[in-house]
Order: structure tokens, then C-alpha cells, then sequence
């Protein structure tokens, strides 16, 4: 499937109308701040307190399925950090405070550097992206991300020729997330790409999305979104990216090897061993629907497997 640019296709055309018409609305008030601040007035914020984001400039969309309703993206979630239960997150994460935030950008490049997330965030203008979301236990949704391509901030950082891995850690601090006190995993959560996966165009950093800050049990503030791979390779609240010249080992890769492999590409054609791949349930809708390859999005991303045995390296 053609990546197709949202001038070519109406966001009214894909989305629920409600949520549409809010988005605009809550997009024409994000212009505010700039006039809001030289007035001395307080920044605009979110709907949950947050600051709200800039207004995204026109990105891509890449599917014209509907969007799933906000209700189901933001209280159906896997955030082990603040509960292994569905609805833990959005319960347990209510009195995360995401600011103020850090990010380092270290391992093998140039211009190594500690990042106040404002300051990281400065250069990169945000795009709003509409993608489909995998999970590995066959449950899918789609969502409209706001937030820019990781490769921009990796090439700002000079990577070296040495490089062949991108190391990703979340925040540890089990005093504001609960779930860390408990031992389900290998505290902090870890995550890995390949250089080359990594500097895709689809892969980015998401600091929103429906047109509003990132909600906490999302990943607040800044989350990895890899959308041609199972959710568990989409890390959440990200403080530091590494580029390394070795596979990094992965939480899930320590946790159980034989069930989360390293790439994690959506492939009907390789099982998990507790649950088929072959089908995937949409929430908000009846049924189940055929899983695609690469999530549908082969044309783009397949040619970085060239020789690569899926079945091996699943």
C-alpha cells in the first residue's frame, strides 16, 4: 500500500465525524498560545492538563479505515509500568506528571547530548500520522499520531559508520509507576531497531495523538510508533536512545525469547505460541479481519528484509 499524503485524502473522509469536527476545533485553538503567552496569559492546555501541542503541519495517512474511538485507544492499553491489566493504565497513570522531561542521545555518534524534551522537540516540525496499530495478541487499532520522523533526530545527532543498532530505554522510577514494583519484567523496559528501521520514514517519535497531547497511559510524553511491527516494539515514555554496534537485548527478548523475537514484524505467517497471527480483532468493530503482512504496509518496509528468512528472524 502507497503511502498517500493527507492532501490527498480528507481526515473527514476516515474519521468519526465527532471526533473530527473536535480535532479541528482544538487544532484553530492550538494557534493561541503564541498571542496567549506575549498577553502573559497561561499556555494553552489539554483536555487532561497537559500543555497541548503545536498544531501539526499535514502528514500522511495511510490507511482510509476508521480511526478508532478515542474511548478504546486511551482505556485498552498494555503499559506493564502502571499495571498488567487493560484498563491499570489509564486508571493508574491519571497522576503521572510527564513534565519536566529528558532524553539523551548518546552510544556511537558525534554530537552526543542531554535534551530538555522542549529543546529536543525544537527543530522537528510535527506531522499528524495515521496508522494501523498491531498488537502480538491480536487485538488492532488505528491511530492518528502526532509527531516526526525518528531519523531526523538520529541524523541531528551524527551518527558513526560503527552504528548498526538504535537502543531505546523508558523511564524507571517505580514511585510514579506503580508497575515497576513489581518483578513481571527487567526494569527499565528496553527496546531495539536496527539503524536502518530506525531511519525509516515511517518510524517516529509521537509526543500526540487525535490532535491532543499524548495521554499518559499512552506513553506520555514521547513514545516510539513503528507501525509495520507489533505494539511492544513501540516503547513508551522514552528517556534515552543509544545507537550501539550490537543487537541490543530487548525486555520482552530477555523475558521470554521463544515468544518476542527481536524484529517483530506482523507476519500472519508466523504464530506466536499463545496466539494465532493469522486473524486480528479491531476494536470498535464486530469480528476479526486477516492480518496483513508488515501490518499492509510491505511496500514501503519489505525491501529492508531482502534475504531475510521472516520465519527465523520473526
Amino acid at each position: 500500500m502507497l503511502v498517500t499524503r493527507v492532501l490527498d485524502i480528507r481526515a473527514s473522509d476516515i474519521t468519526d465525524e465527532r471526533l473530527y469536527l473536535g480535532r479541528r476545533e482544538f487544532l484553530a485553538a492550538a494557534a493561541a498560545p503564541a498571542a496567549a503567552l506575549v498577553a502573559g496569559a497561561a499556555p494553552l492546555r489539554a483536555a487532561d492538563g497537559q500543555d497541548a501541542p503545536p498544531p501539526p503541519r499535514k502528514g500522511f495517512v495511510t490507511t482510509g479505515e476508521a480511526v478508532t474511538p478515542w474511548a478504546d485507544a486511551t482505556g485498552y492499553t498494555n503499559y506493564y509500568e502502571f499495571g498488567m491489566a487493560k484498563a491499570d493504565p489509564s486508571r493508574n497513570a491519571a497522576s503521572f506528571v510527564p513534565r519536566p522531561w529528558t532524553v539523551t542521545i548518546d552510544g556511537l555518534v558525534s554530537a552526543p547530548r542531554r535534551y530538555d524534551l522542549d529543546d529536543l522537540l525544537a527543530p522537528h516540525p510535527l506531522e499528524e500520522r495515521i496508522y494501523r496499530m498491531r498488537c502480538v495478541e491480536g487485538w488492532s487499532m488505528v491511530i492518528p499520531w502526532t509527531g516526526f520522523p525518528l531519523k531526523d533526530l538520529i541524523q541531528r545527532a551524527g551518527p558513526l559508520g560503527s552504528a548498526r543498532f538504535v537502543e531505546f530505554t523508558a523511564l524507571d522510577d517505580p514511585r510514579r509507576m506503580p508497575g515497576q514494583r513489581v518483578n513481571v519484567l527487567d526494569w527499565p523496559y528496553v527496546e531495539g531497531l536496527r539503524l536502518d528501521e530506525a531511519l525509516h520514514p515511517l518510524t517516529i517519535l509521537a509526543t500526540g495523538m487525535y490532535g491532543r497531547a499524548l495521554p499518559n497511559q499512552n506513553g506520555a510524553p514521547l513514545r516510539l510508533v513503528v507501525p509495520w511491527k507489533y505494539g511492544f516494539k513501540s516503547i513508551k515514555a522514552v528517556v534515552r536512545i543509544r545507537l550501539v554496534a550490537r543487537q541490543p537485548a530487548t525486555s520482552w527478548g530477555k523475558a521470554s525469547p521463544r515468544e518476542y523475537g527481536f524484529y517483530a514484524n506482523v507476519n500472519p505467517g508466523v504464530p506466536h505460541p499463545r496466539w494465532t497471527q493469522a486473524h486480528e480483532r479491531r476494536l470498535g468493530e464486530s469480528g476479526r479481519r486477516p492480518t496483513l503482512l508488515f501490518n499492509g504496509y510491505g511496500d514501503q518496509v519489505a525491501s529492508l528484509y531482502s534475504g531475510l528468512d521472516l520465519k527465523r528472524h520473526y
